[in-house]
């Protein structure tokens, strides 16, 4: 046993520093006396080395090393090609017992794509012959390709792994992340599925994420309870996760917030899908709540974007946006592809008026996660604050862009007559993310201004609702379109219905209108009041009831009004009006590119 072999076993056994000291002072020696060491010990001492340097967490380094070993490795194989034409068996025994070429080479990959350095990664994986390839190897390939829009090589090298590990289900998930078809996917495992057993859930997971992947929502959501319901795979981490995820991107806060709540008590080092939870709290004004799980995360990892993600949001929604901004680039530093970072960073970059870097990281997020609607919606506000740099910031259209950016740019469009415009962005949406209630709200929003499509807006909106029956956009807006048409009672029982499984300001509010209507003025006046419980700033409100006030007493409201008006002299009132007008769009400020 040499001292080569006792480099070789600590390395196995991880002590890597010891190796690290030792591996550096033998290739001083080898350096200064070529005759030392043979050129395959020498090529062990290197690999050996480098990977002492790798779990250091020196990756240019170790990068740098490992080429060193194959430059070494190509000597090496000159020498060996010589020795095998002599009939030196010894030598084919040598070279089994070597590190791995295809080995290094991964390790190289890895430490470039650990320092960003993407292209060079898969420079140094295409040269490996693809018979050669682990699956290892193909699964970092796809996901270089991917990241880097190489679609075509990526499916193919997604294949390859699933050719090789029929259950890799990342695999999965990349293949069908990249529109390829679940049929077509399952078909790769069927055979995996027949042969072992209590393996025929695999078909119906796959069934659930394709869903995923084509934005069907409610299908998905379908999908994954009949497979949560299992007794084998009730309380899944994992299924729980996905569940709320979906519930999120379908609009449905309350559920997604359960799901993960659920999820969080069946781990409590759960990370994966924290950032979400951590920004929807936030969203609710949970700030406190926010501020716990960021710091509990932090114990748990810093390694990892969630924490820093959930960190910004708390400083989003405090409106401490340069910190938002740091904790977004932190987050994105840790893991490029965190589509929750890339909005975080772009909502800060956008509220601190640097709107054309907004526009590059909502743009990411889109590429990413296309069947994600809160990625569009930061994209339009953007392109909205561009478009409509010249029109007044207290446009009623524009306060509420930040509240719901994709309907308040569309708003935007058609307050300046620019019906075209918003129709094909709402078709576009429509086309990209599917029928589902929030894109058939937004096509009907358009529908509604136009009176030739007053008919087609009805029907998207029932469409909507019987998806959702609960989707408070739609029922506002069926509402609406009812007040058009004086169908005062079928309102009413519209809101009343709504009303019956959750409480919001604008429904209540509305009710009050529609009782008002048919002259049920107490309980209007009841609505009315309920909804300035729910929101004690709701202007509309306030005003149906004083509406409703002076009818009840005209000589009180005439001396009221004179009084009012008195006050009201001069320009001390535009100021006044002004102020409040600036505080409700610095409300809607909040919003942090998600709906």
């Amino acid at each position: 046993m040499n001292v080569i072999d006792h480099v070789r076993d600590m390395s196995a056994a991880g002590l890597h520093s010891n190796v690290r000291i030792l591996s550096s002072l033998l290739l001083t020696m080898s350096n200064n006396n070529s005759e030392l060491f043979s050129p395959a010990q020498k090529y062990q001492l290197l690999v050996y080395h480098a990977d002492a340097i790798f779990h250091d967490k020196e990756y240019r380094n170790a990068a740098c090393k490992y080429s060193m070993a194959l430059q070494q490795k190509k000597v090496l194989s000159k020498t060996s090609k010589v020795r095998t034409s002599t009939g030196g068996a010894a030598s084919n025994i040598l070279a089994q017992s070597l590190p791995s070429e295809i080995e290094v080479k991964y390790k190289i990959a890895e430490c470039y794509t650990i320092l960003k350095l993407d292209k060079d990664a898969i420079a140094v994986l295409d040269g490996i012959p693809s018979r050669q390839r682990t699956p290892k190897i193909n699964m970092m390939l796809a996901n270089l390709y991917r990241k880097a829009g190489q679609e075509r090589s990526a499916v193919t090298s997604y294949k390859e792994v699933l050719r090789q590990c029929p259950v890799a289900l990342d695999a999965i998930i990349g293949l069908l992340s990249l529109s390829v078809k679940g049929a077509e996917v399952a078909s790769m495992t069927m055979d995996v599925i027949q042969s072992i057993p209590n393996l025929d859930w695999l078909s119906v997971w796959i069934k659930a994420y394709a869903f995923i992947h084509a934005g069907d929502n409610q299908r998905a959501i379908n999908t994954i309870c009949s497979l949560e319901k299992k007794s084998l795979l009730r309380d899944n981490v994992d299924l729980l996760v996905s569940l709320a995820d979906v519930y999120f991107r379908a609009g449905d806060t309350k559920n997604a917030i359960l799901k993960f709540e659920q999820a969080q008590m069946l781990d409590p080092y759960l990370i994966k899908g924290m950032d979400v939870y951590g920004y929807l709290m936030a969203r609710e004004g949970h700030l406190e709540d926010v501020e716990v799980l960021g710091g509990r995360l932090f114990n748990i990892s810093d390694q990892h974007a969630e924490p820093w993600v959930i960190s910004g949001c708390h400083s989003f929604y405090s409106k401490r946006y340069s910190r938002a901004l740091y904790l977004g680039a932190k987050a994105i530093q840790l893991n490029s592809n965190s589509v929750q970072a890339l909005l975080l960073k772009g909502a800060a970059l956008r509220n601190m008026g640097r709107v054309q870097e907004a526009i590059i990281h909502f743009r990411e997020a889109m590429r990413l996660a296309p069947c994600r609607l809160d990625c569009y919606e930061g994209m339009f506000v953007c392109s909205a604050s561009i478009f409509f740099s010249d029109v007044s910031p207290f446009c009623p259209a524009c306060i509420d862009l930040f509240n719901c950016p994709i309907t308040g740019l569309i708003d935007c469009y058609l307050a300046s007559n620019g019906i075209r415009e918003a129709m094909g962005m709402a078709n576009n949406i429509y086309k990209t993310l599917g029928a589902n209630a929030q894109t058939l709200t937004i096509l009907a929003t358009v529908c509604l201004e136009d009176p030739v499509t007053q008919e087609k807006a009805k029907t998207l909106l029932d469409k909507a609702l019987a998806q959702r029956p609960d989707y408070t956009k739609a029922v506002v807006k069926k509402a609406e379109l009812l007040s058009r048409e004086q169908k005062y009672e079928e309102g009413i029982a519209l809101l009343r219905n709504a009303l019956a499984n959750q409480s919001d300001c604008v429904l209540h509010r509305m009710l009050g209108d529609f009782l008002v209507a048919v002259n049920d003025y107490q309980e209007a006046m009841d609505q009315y009041s309920i909804a300035l419980s729910l929101d004690p700033n709701d202007q509309k409100s306030l005003e149906g009831m004083q509406k409703m006030e002076k009818e009840e007493s005209p000589t009180d409201a005439t001396v009221e009004l004179d009084g009012d008006d008195m006050e009201g002299s001069g320009e001390d009132g535009d100021l006044e009006g002004s102020d409040s007008e600036a505080a409700q769009w610095a409300d809607q400020e909040q919003w942090f590119g998600m709906q």
